[in-house]
């Protein structure tokens, strides 16, 4: 019998200097600042960590060949993307979360193998993203 899904929401902000052209990474951040050199970085103060998702959210994602749907969402535009966990994901780091294409693995890795980073997000949404003032939903889905 197939597991249910479980979900996590991460609340964020919108920054100026968000640019998302980053060709291999996204990431979210608990950091307020942030400045041009961050082109990875899609959401800043976020009000979750990877060490504060829950115990059996992250236990699932350590299962091999787990899968998880990213949804950012900012003012009714939202971009879905897919990748995958692994066991050897440590989910420790206490600031950021990077999803990343490739299949390298550091405490800030949430994910791997991912079908989109920053530079494929829509423009319409990365303009919504350069606002600080939009409310980011990050939703985290592990089916």
């Amino acid at each position: 019998m197939e597991k249910a899904s479980i979900k996590e929401v991460i609340l964020a902000h919108g920054h100026e200097n968000i640019l998302a052209t980053h060709k291999t990474t996204l990431e979210i951040t608990k950091d307020t600042q942030l400045s041009k050199n961050g082109n990875c970085i899609v959401a800043v103060a976020a009000n979750k960590s990877l060490n504060e998702l829950s115990d059996e959210f992250r236990k699932r994602l350590r299962k091999k060949n787990s899968k998880i749907t990213i949804i950012i969402e900012a003012n009714g535009l939202f971009e879905e993307l897919t990748a995958k966990g692994f066991p050897k994901l440590t989910l420790a780091n206490t600031k950021d979360m990077v999803i990343r294409k490739s299949d390298y693995i550091c405490d800030r890795t949430l994910a791997i193998k991912a079908s989109k980073s920053a530079c494929d997000l829509s423009s319409n949404l990365v303009k919504k993203l350069r606002d600080p003032k939009e409310i980011v939903r990050i939703t985290l889905i592990i089916n």
